[in-house]
């Protein structure tokens, strides 16, 4: 599910940068919380949900 919202983001992202609307920015934040996030699973070793 976590990669699911990641990729979700990262396209989101991708839009915002193509649009360049002040959405965007907070579609940045958004994709660099998901990618400390998939980090910090992937250090701990947790299983997937």
């Amino acid at each position: 599910m976590l990669w699911t919202i990641a990729v979700i983001l990262l396209v989101m992202w991708a839009l915002g940068l193509a649009t360049a609307y002040t959405v965007s920015g907070f579609i940045h934040i958004l994709l660099v919380l998901a990618v400390v996030v998939v980090l910090i699973r992937i250090i701990q070793g947790r299983r997937p949900i």
